[in-house]
C-alpha cells in the first residue's frame, strides 16, 4: 500500500496512548491520514489525539480495551458509522510478562493472552470484513516482537502470545492476498517504551533490581519508539510480510532461521547468565 500520501484515508491504532502506538499513529498524521484511535488509557490516548489534531487530521479516539469482546465490538459500530471501513488497521495494545511458565499463573494466561492475542484477534474479526467488503483494500499491521523469532524462559507466556501473533499475520496475509489487502506483522527488538516499566514480574525476576535492570538496558540502548514508527511506515510501502526493527531484531531473525542450534545455546547462556546475576541459581 502506498502511504505516502495518506489523505482521504482513515488509518485505525489500538494502543495509541504512548510509545510505538502513540508514534506510529502521529507519523501516519503527518502522511495525512485520519486516525482512529483507542486505548485503555483515557488520558493517554486523548494526548495523542490532541497531538494529531494539532497536525491537522481528523480524530475519533476511545478508552477501549481490546481484550473485552464487547467493547471492541462497540468500538467498531461506533467507527463504522463514520466510514465503511478503515484503510489501515494497526492492532499494536500489547503488555509484557517477564517470568517462566512455572511461575506463571493461569490468571496471567488469561490476562496477557486477552490482551496480545485476542486483541488482535478482536481488531481483525470486527474490522476487517467491512476492508474486504468494500473491496478497495488497505492493509493490516499486527505488533508481535522479536521474541517472536526466539522464545526465552524470561518471556514463556509473552514470547507464546508473538508466536501467535506472528503466525496469524502469516495466515492473513495468504487469506487476504486475493482481496488486495496487505499484512505486516512487526517485529521490534529492545525498544525503549513504557512496557519495561509496567509489566508485571514473577517468579526470580520479580524483584526492584531485577527491574531497574532491565529499564536502564533498554534506556541505554535509546532505540526510542518514533524510529519504530517510521521503520513501520517503510514496511508497509513495502508490503513486508514480517518486519523486524532495530538491529538486534534482524540479527534474531536471520539467526534463528540460518543457525538454529546456535540461538538456542546462546539464548540458554544469556538465561543462566541472567539466573547467576539475580541470585536464582
Amino acid at each position: 500500500m502506498d502511504v505516502r500520501n495518506l489523505s482521504g484515508k482513515t488509518v485505525l491504532v489500538t494502543g495509541a496512548g504512548s510509545g510505538i502506538g502513540k508514534e506510529t499513529a502521529l507519523a501516519f498524521a503527518r502522511r495525512g491520514a485520519n486516525l482512529v484511535l483507542c486505548d485503555r488509557n483515557e488520558a493517554g490516548v486523548a494526548a495523542t489525539a490532541e497531538q494529531a489534531r494539532g497536525i491537522g487530521c481528523e480524530v475519533l479516539a476511545r478508552r477501549v480495551d481490546v481484550a473485552n469482546r464487547d467493547e471492541m465490538r462497540a468500538f467498531a459500530a461506533a467507527v463504522h458509522e463514520k466510514v465503511p471501513a478503515v484503510d489501515i488497521l494497526m492492532n499494536n495494545a500489547g503488555v509484557g510478562l517477564g517470568g517462566g511458565f512455572l511461575d506463571t499463573s493461569l490468571e496471567d494466561w488469561d490476562w496477557i493472552a486477552g490482551i496480545n492475542l485476542f486483541g488482535v484477534i478482536y481488531g481483525c474479526h470486527f474490522f476487517l470484513p467491512p476492508m474486504v467488503a468494500r473491496g478497495k483494500g488497505g492493509h493490516v499491521i499486527n505488533t508481535a516482537s522479536a521474541a517472536a523469532f526466539k522464545a526465552t524462559e524470561a518471556l514463556a507466556a509473552y514470547s507464546t502470545t508473538k508466536f501467535a501473533v506472528l503466525g496469524l499475520s502469516e495466515a492473513l496475509r495468504e487469506e487476504l492476498a486475493r482481496h488486495h489487502i496487505g499484512v505486516t506483522a512487526v517485529c521490534p527488538g529492545i525498544i525503549n517504551t513504557p512496557i519495561t516499566e509496567t509489566s508485571p514480574l514473577r517468579g526470580p525476576t520479580a524483584t526492584p533490581q531485577a527491574r531497574q535492570r532491565m529499564v536502564e538496558i533498554y534506556r541505554r540502548r535509546n532505540y526510542g519508539p518514533e524510529r519504530v514508527a517510521r521503520n513501520i511506515l517503510k514496511a508497509v510501502q513495502r508490503n513486508r510480510l514480517v518486519a523486524p526493527i532495530s538491529p538486534e531484531a534482524w540479527f534474531m531473525y536471520f539467526l534463528k532461521r540460518l543457525l538454529p542450534g546456535l540461538a538456542l545455546r546462546l539464548s540458554q547462556a544469556m538465561g543462566a547468565r541472567m539466573r547467576r546475576e539475580l541470585g536464582a541459581g
